[in-house]
Order: C-alpha cells, then sequence, then structure tokens
C-alpha cells in the first residue's frame, strides 16, 4: 500500500498555540460529512437612532438615576453594576485549605460609548470617528494601567454574543490581578524571547507575511492574520508590524492606520455574513503598572476577534472568501 501524506486540508492534526501553551484539535476531514442543517437570513432589525428608553442613549436617564449629557462623541462613565469594585469588598482572609483557595479582588469597570447614535456600529463609523475611540482606549490605558495590574478593553457586539444593549459600546475591565489568560501569554512570551533573543509576535508578524498564506488584509502599519492555532471559525489576529507594547506607545500615524484597518477589518466580516457580524474582541497589552517585581516585558498587544462554534475544520478553511 503507498504511503498517504498527510495534507493538512484533509487529515487531522494538532496545532500549537505558542501564546497559551496548548494544543488545537483540528479535524479538516470532518469537511466531507453530509450536512442538512437549516439555512436563513438574520431577521430584519430595526433599531432606533435615539431611543428614549435606552439608557446609554444621550441625555437618557440610567438605572442609578444619573442622566447622560447629550455627548456627540466617545462617553465614559463608570459601570453601574460593576464586576469589580475598587473599594467596599472585604477580603476572604486566609484560605481554609490548599484546594478551597480564594484571595481578595478589586478594581475599576467602565462602559465607553462609541457613537451617540444606537443605528451604527464600528464598520459603520467614519475613520475619524474610529480614531477618536482609539485615543480615548489610549488614555485609559495610561490612566487606569497606572494604578492597576491589568486593564482589559473588549467588546461583545450582538446579542448572540451576550451583548444587552445594542447602543455601539466597549467595556473596560481595570483589575488587581492579571487574568489567566494574559499570565499564559506573559510566560509563554519570556520563554519564546529566552530561547530565540527576539518577541514572539514580531517573528509571527514576519512569518505571516513571507508566507501570505493566512493575510486577511494589511497596510502600513498593521497586519491582520487568522491565526494559525485558531480555535474559532472567523477568528482574526490583529497585529502591528512594528514592535509595539500597548496603546499608548502608537504614533499618530499607526493610530490613523489602525482606525483604518479596524474599519476595513469588520466591514470585511458585515460583507461576508450580510448582516450586522456579532464577535467579541479585546486588546491584550504590556501592562504598565509593576508589581511584586515583575512586568510583562515582552506584550505585543493584540487584537482578536472569537465567535462560539466548534472549529471542526482546518481555520484557513474558513476564510477563503475572506483572505486579501
Amino acid at each position: 500500500m503507498a504511503e498517504v501524506k498527510f495534507d493538512p486540508k484533509d487529515h487531522q492534526h494538532i496545532r500549537y498555540n505558542p501564546l497559551r501553551g496548548d494544543w488545537i484539535l483540528v479535524s479538516a476531514h470532518r469537511m466531507k460529512r453530509p450536512w442538512k442543517g437549516q439555512v436563513e437570513k438574520p431577521p430584519d432589525e430595526t433599531i432606533p437612532r435615539h431611543d428614549p428608553k435606552n439608557p446609554l442613549c444621550p441625555g437618557n436617564t440610567r438605572a442609578n438615576g444619573k442622566v447622560n449629557p447629550d455627548y456627540d462623541s466617545v462617553f465614559l462613565f463608570d459601570n453601574d453594576f460593576p464586576a469589580l469594585l475598587d473599594e467596599g469588598a472585604p477580603s476572604p482572609g486566609p484560605s481554609e485549605h490548599e484546594l478551597l483557595r480564594s484571595e481578595s479582588a478589586f478594581g475599576k469597570c467602565q462602559v465607553m460609548c462609541f457613537h451617540p447614535w444606537s443605528d451604527i456600529t464600528l464598520p459603520l463609523m467614519s475613520v475619524v470617528e474610529i480614531r477618536k475611540v482609539i485615543d480615548e482606549w489610549a488614555t485609559l490605558t495610561q490612566n487606569l494601567g497606572s494604578k492597576h495590574q491589568w486593564v482589559q478593553i473588549f467588546e461583545n457586539k450582538g446579542a448572540v454574543m451576550g451583548c444587552s444593549n445594542p447602543h455601539p459600546h466597549c467595556q473596560v475591565w481595570a483589575s488587581s490581578f492579571l487574568p489567566n489568560e494574559a499570565r499564559s501569554e506573559d510566560s509563554n512570551q519570556k520563554d519564546y524571547y529566552e530561547r530565540n533573543k527576539s518577541p514572539m509576535l514580531v517573528d509571527y508578524v514576519n512569518l505571516e507575511l513571507e508566507k501570505k498564506e493566512r493575510i486577511v488584509v494589511e497596510n502600513d502599519s498593521w497586519l491582520v492574520v487568522v491565526p494559525y492555532w485558531a480555535v474559532w471559525p472567523y477568528e482574526t489576529l490583529l497585529l502591528p508590524k512594528q514592535h509595539r507594547l500597548r496603546l499608548t506607545d502608537l504614533s499618530s500615524q499607526e493610530k490613523d492606520d489602525l482606525a483604518d484597518i479596524m474599519k476595513k477589518l469588520l466591514t470585511k466580516y458585515d460583507n461576508l455574513f450580510e448582516t450586522s457580524f456579532p464577535y467579541s474582541m479585546g486588546w491584550h497589552g504590556k501592562n504598565i503598572y509593576v508589581f511584586k517585581s515583575r512586568r510583562m516585558l515582552l506584550k505585543y498587544f493584540v487584537f482578536h476577534h472569537t465567535i462560539s462554534i466548534f472549529n471542526s475544520i482546518r481555520p484557513k478553511a474558513h476564510f477563503s472568501a475572506f483572505l486579501s
């Protein structure tokens, strides 16, 4: 019998995620299975530009009785229902057993509206308007990052992703602790640097630019790829082409280019699915706060979208109509 040569498009295998240090099963052969699933268009959804009952709209009253200003650009406020509080929560004290451990946690949670209109999303905003969002992200990173170990900026868009309000907005969680994913990314990038004397994601950008197999879109400053280790269908990774540690390190031109590529990427999602595409996205970057003589020396911040669907085929196959 002739030896069968491995083909990543036809044969199962596992792929290594160097950021997280774990392995992902890719079952490419499952693409050949019969499928009779239902296909339907999403229902038409009419979102009013201004809803007097929407607590995120300009001039409206929120649940805590505070009234929003008549804002005409970005608007930032403390989350009325925060997951973390800066003060007021008592410490759990010593753990009773090593298998029943708990520690104190505190932080600050904020909400940032991107635009005064409820019927608009990031891909429908102008590049100038998106640039204002990026500037506010950078300011938040600096202000909250100087007092907290970690600042997570993230957006859940669409009801299917758990978003409770259609008004364009993101959340910001600043915490006294380093989340699990950030901790593993920090550790793995440090190990890679010690072995190779170069930052992991700098090398990865250069590798993807050389191979040109998974590029979705790029410009002078930024690269969007389907990561080799993608877990979710239509997952993307947005990376700076130069070594930048955090949003505050970007030049004015790099911020302009970031606004441009975000609009192009999110428009691609909407056009591919012919709908306002739901996603979760978040920034990962080097922290500012120095704690216990540790600091995230090698962080290269990452922008990624995910949707929760089992990834039974090789990642690139999802993007045949999506790649550049």
